[in-house]
């Protein structure tokens, strides 16, 4: 196979899926599946992730080889795209992390997948520098639901932060809005109204650590 989307067709017709089936499970109609498969149009990120979650592999999809084991990489070690156009992210679960203090590289990565440089570049995010994170739990509905994907810009490490986060908070990953308040303190905000918003005081700022900025969220349509 030749092409992504004769890839594409020969892994949906392995798992006995119709164009429809698995475009359903995708989020995109039957069209949308047709034309990815007849080349017509290139698989977006998102679509990607979520048909990876069915059985697709999607390396082989990208890059026409099969993925031969679960080993632990590190980003710098990804493999290359056949297309120079997309660029290597290395996907980890962070409720599978092991925390304390531990970089994100030392872990096992989940899934790689591959996104389109340019695009990423548009957003003003440098590939080499983006990892995938797996949210887990219910604190940040509204935002982020549980089992999205975030893609999470480790450039973004200022001191003083405004935004979504991923933290290291006590030794655990947690991903939280981050918002400055009077004297140096942080507030460590959980958009689910049912969490109490947790304030982190200068003298403790040493026990937080900004692991990068959440910057675009896939997950399934709702």
């Amino acid at each position: 196979m030749d092409s992504i989307g004769a890839r594409l067709r020969e892994e949906r017709e392995r798992l006995g899926l119709t164009q429809t089936e698995l475009g359903e499970k995708a989020g995109v109609t039957k069209n949308t599946q047709r034309l990815y498969e007849s080349d017509q149009r290139s698989p977006k990120a998102d679509y990607l992730v979520a048909v990876e979650h069915v059985g697709v592999d999607t390396r082989y999809v990208l890059m026409g080889t099969h993925e031969e084991g679960q080993g632990e990489k590190e980003p710098r070690d990804l493999p290359e795209p056949a297309n120079e156009d997309l660029s290597p992210v290395a996907m980890y679960d962070i409720e599978a992390a092991a925390g304390d203090g531990r970089s994100l590289e030392r872990e096992e990565v989940e899934s790689t997948m591959y996104f389109p440089t340019e695009q990423l570049a548009a957003q003003g995010l440098d590939p080499a520098q983006v990892v995938g994170v797996k949210v887990r739990g219910d604190s940040m509905d509204g935002t982020l639901a549980d089992g999205d994907w975030v893609l999470v810009d480790r450039s973004s490490r200022d001191p003083h932060p405004e935004g979504v986060f991923l933290l290291l908070v006590h030794g655990e990953r947690r991903i939280k809005r981050v918002q400055r308040v009077a004297g140096g303190a942080w507030l460590l905000i959980s958009d689910n109204p049912r969490y109490e918003k947790e304030l982190i005081k200068p003298q403790d700022m040493k026990d937080v650590e900004i692991l990068g900025r959440c910057e675009i969220r896939i997950g399934k349509v709702l």
